[in-house]
């Protein structure tokens, strides 16, 4: 999952776009009642909050891929900055978050992503990026998303796999 915040910022400009599920795959309002399993703070001076469902979690603990309608949702944010640029950190030595600036999300729903080559396909996974106020931003394609996540085939195109089979603990 931490890859599909690096593919975020990638996405601008690339020519594989998402088609498939455009007008199914809205913002998951409901993100936040899933369980946050991983925060990074990131060299672009950003700090990126992953959340999933429960049923995604005892998929990965069990080493199973993830079932159909599981939602992955990345919270971007600013990091709150010095007056020499540098990211303040916290009691922890953690990135202060500051302003938000955009969500990240990929979805699992059967027969989603059939309509990407075979050498992009990621499987049933979609990717979108949403702006800050929830708007699902055009000018993010998919590709460099399918990109990054295509080598983790073997875990069901998910990044952050392993911590999802630590969370909770």
């Amino acid at each position: 999952m931490a890859a599909l915040a690096a593919c975020a910022g990638l996405a601008i400009g690339v020519a594989v776009q998402v088609r498939a599920a455009n007008d199914k795959f809205t913002f998951p309002a409901d993100y936040a009642s899933g369980v946050e399993y991983l925060s990074v703070d990131k060299p672009s001076k950003q700090i990126h909050v992953f959340y999933a469902s429960r049923g995604a979690i005892e998929a990965a603990k069990a080493g199973k891929p993830m079932p159909e309608g599981t939602v992955f949702t990345g919270v971007h944010y600013n990091a709150k900055l010095d007056a020499q640029g540098n990211p303040e950190k916290d009691a922890n030595g953690r990135f202060i978050r500051a302003d938000l600036r955009q969500y990240a999300v990929m979805r699992k729903e059967k027969g989603w992503g059939a309509e990407y080559p075979a050498d992009k396909r990621n499987g049933d996974w979609e990717y979108r990026i949403f702006t800050a106020d929830r708007q699902w931003n055009e000018k993010v394609g998919a590709g460099p998303c399918l990109d990054c996540h295509l080598p983790k085939s073997g875990q069901d195109f998910v990044m952050s796999y392993d911590n999802l089979k630590k969370a909770g603990q």
